[in-house]
């Protein structure tokens, strides 16, 4: 599952965070631009994206390293 979450669902984690900032600042959608606004494709690579970073964050808490106490 490792690398599925480092080669796969971080990066797409990734540029979704990228569109949104450029949504957020610029007011540009990179996903709109390169599939166009509210098409099938762009539909389904939002989706994915979604999709990816609510894995990657149930990964997340899944795959906390345990603390140990040596006391």
């Amino acid at each position: 599952m490792r690398g599925l979450v480092n080669f796969v669902l971080i990066p797409l984690t990734f540029i979704g965070a990228l569109n949104w900032g450029l949504v957020g600042i610029f007011g540009f959608d990179l996903v709109a631009f390169l599939f166009g606004p509210a098409t099938l494709a762009s539909n389904i690579i939002y989706a994915i994206i979604g999709i990816a970073a609510l894995i990657w964050l149930i990964w997340m808490f899944i795959d906390r390293p345990t603390s140990r106490n040596d006391r």
